[in-house]
């Protein structure tokens, strides 16, 4: 007999089925936090699927309904976390269209660094899976999301025009994205991660006022 045919990698890491029931939705929230409790405890190399089903309180035969293999579940929980981390950008860039460059970037800070540092276990936790080639597959996908929230945002400004917005757009997060994770891997201690607001956001302020122009 032949090998069976190999599933392409993006099938491999989809979820085999989506949770129907408000049961189905529980089970599936407690093995996605099982996840991130094993990753922390024992590391991205040590997760296995065994020791998720056992933290989450189901077995392995269940889990499996749900998710095919570690690297599913890893890009699962990955996926979560940015996506909670992007629609905070999202959201604040929407609230904020046509308000002034000042005001527009202290509220993109503010959500970003919130967003990251509200559970720093797991935000340090996923930075391995998302070093893998499947994680940054994730990362581009959500980062491109986030740039245009942000690109768009800063074009509507109330009392400065850039010239072009993209460029800026992706060097103020790229430039986050970096400081926070510096801060993250400091400890995040409550003065720091106050410090990083500030600083931040003062960096990024100076930042575009030297680009724009009268509005």
């Amino acid at each position: 007999m032949g090998r069976p045919a190999r599933q392409p990698a993006a099938a491999a890491l989809r979820p085999r089925k989506a949770p129907a029931q408000a049961r189905s939705a529980v089970t599936v929230e407690a093995i996605l936090e099982a996840t991130l409790q094993v990753l922390q405890q024992t590391g991205f190399h040590q997760l296995t699927t065994t020791r998720v089903a056992e933290r989450a309180g189901v077995s392995v035969g269940t889990l499996y309904q749900y998710y095919p293999n570690k690297r599913a579940l890893l890009a699962a929980v990955l996926q979560a976390h940015l996506g909670e981390v992007v629609e905070a950008v999202e959201a604040a860039c929407r609230a904020h269209e046509g308000a002034t460059l000042r005001a527009m970037v202290v509220a993109l800070t503010d959500a970003f660094v919130e967003a990251k540092t509200r559970r720093v276990e797991v935000s340090l936790a996923l930075y391995a899976p998302a070093g893998e080639a499947q994680g940054q597959e994730l990362v581009r996908l959500m980062m491109m999301r986030a740039h245009a929230a942000v690109s768009r945002m800063l074009g509507s400004a109330s009392d400065a025009r850039l010239a072009d917005t993209a460029l800026p757009a992706f060097f103020l997060l790229t430039g986050a994205v970096g400081a926070v994770q510096g801060v993250l891997e400091a400890g995040a201690a409550p003065p720091l991660v106050q410090a990083l607001r500030l600083h931040l956001a003062e960096m990024g302020c100076g930042y575009l006022e030297r680009l724009a122009g009268p509005r």
